[in-house]
């Protein structure tokens, strides 16, 4: 606390990141990263930039990605807003749709930036609390005078909701905007992208940090409505027009362009999910359905923050959340096939030693 500090810095509870280390041979299984390169043609991308003119600042309008971006998922390019990073989507939202002095919901276990954006702007915030199976309350989000977000799968907890349970909390929701988190929809089923044209009151939100393997250039998007992408735009250029840089644009545009490699990529790690979740059963793990590049697991023996603590000795980081109701359980990233085969190997000496 200091006394400079404004109401809004007073009332925060910054969000807190996965862990980031340079240790050399670090396995790091603990921010859901791809564990695979870019696009070859984002590289190619990214290069052609860096000879070009960074001098010039970039098109605050970023129209050329956006048009990718449209006609990949079929919209229009003023259907489509781009921003720096989904976290910088996802803040903007907040500002842009839900108001101080109204009540937004989001699942009680969820994605932990929601909570941080709702106090940082001054907005109530009701925690739905999820159903016995980790599953979300559908009927739970039906009326919010204020609105509704949450992910799709859910995350931590890897859960996919069918588009027919989200239409039911649109329609159910007429005058209030609903957001879905689809960070990790294109390792699950359909995405509600295709509701977009029917509904107007609905946001999706999405990222290139996971699938196609960008975490680093900070690009995330949002489709919708024409008016709500108005909204979002009128915020971007209150705080500021030029968020996406050249570099990031290009490789974004590249890497959407790319639809051979972006579905090899995809399917290895679906398909690393499904073994790895088969191998982890026989040694006494329990996980939840995934539809996500992760897992979330719990042994019906060892504590979950001593098996996080074990790897960590043997430098392979997951992530643990020290929170009621999921204190028990671990959240590890899908690595490569020879990633997953030494995590594995390394559980089974954990369990082994602890018989």
């Amino acid at each position: 606390m200091n006394k400079f500090w404004s109401s809004a810095v007073t009332r925060t509870e910054p969000y807190i990141p996965g862990e980031q280390m340079e240790t050399k041979d670090l396995l790091k299984l603990n921010t859901n990263e791809n564990p695979y390169p870019p696009s070859p043609k984002v590289m190619e991308a990214i290069q052609a930039e860096l000879n070009r003119k960074l001098r010039r600042y970039p098109s605050p309008t970023v129209d050329t990605l956006r048009e990718k971006i449209a006609t990949y998922y079929q919209l229009n390019a003023d259907q489509v807003f781009v921003g720096n990073g989904s976290d910088e989507v996802l803040a903007f939202s907040f500002m842009a749709f839900f108001e101080p002095g109204k009540t937004i919901r989001f699942p009680n276990i969820t994605y932990s930036f929601y909570p941080v954006y709702a106090k940082l702007f001054d907005i109530s915030y009701e925690e739905v609390r999820l159903n016995r199976d980790f599953s979300i309350a559908v009927d739970k989000f039906f009326h919010s005078d204020g609105g509704v977000i949450f992910p799709n799968p859910n995350a931590p907890t890897s859960l996919y909701l069918n588009l027919t349970h989200i239409i039911d909390i649109i329609e159910n929701n007429p005058n209030s905007v609903v957001i879905i988190d689809e960070a990790y929809i294109d390792f699950a089923k359909e995405s509600a992208v295709s509701l977009v044209n029917k509904y107007e009151n609905l946001l999706v939100v999405q990222t290139m940090s996971k699938s196609r393997s960008l975490a680093g250039l900070r690009v995330g998007y949002a489709m919708g409505h024409p008016m709500l992408i108005e909204a979002l735009n009128r915020v971007k250029n209150s705080f500021n027009s030029y968020t996406i840089d050249r570099l990031a644009i290009a490789g974004a545009e590249a890497a959407i362009m790319d639809v051979d490699y972006f579905n090899e990529i995809t399917q290895n790690v679906i398909r690393t999910r499904e073994w790895v979740a088969r191998d982890l059963k026989k040694i006494g793990f329990t996980l939840l359905p995934s539809d996500t590049n992760f897992l979330f697991i719990r042994h019906y023996k060892i504590e979950a923050y001593e098996i996080y603590a074990l790897l960590k000795e043997q430098n392979i980081l997951t992530r643990h959340f020290n929170k009621p109701l999921i204190d028990n359980y671990l959240r590890i990233t899908i690595g490569t096939n020879d990633d997953m085969t030494v995590l594995i190997s390394k559980l089974k000496s954990i369990i082994s030693v602890k018989k």
